[in-house]
């Protein structure tokens, strides 16, 4: 059973306030974990095309540089 993914306009549509603003905070806990990875020198697992991938921190470092910086 393949999933479809929620972006933020379907989101954006709901009633309950509290789902409408899970999305940005997925979204800074993602940051979050990304700079806890590089600080700590650790892979940080993500699902990719569906599938599980270890990015190492150097990996994370090279996707956005200016975001990253510890």
């Amino acid at each position: 059973m393949e999933r479809k993914p929620v972006n933020a306009p379907d989101l954006s549509a709901a009633t309950d306030p509290d789902l409408r603003a899970s999305f940005p905070a997925l979204q800074r806990a993602a940051e979050m974990a990304r700079k806890a990875a590089i600080q700590t020198e650790t892979d940080l697992v993500v699902i990719q095309e569906g599938r599980l991938v270890h990015l190492t921190a150097d990996e994370l470092r090279e996707q956005n540089p200016r975001k990253t910086k510890a």
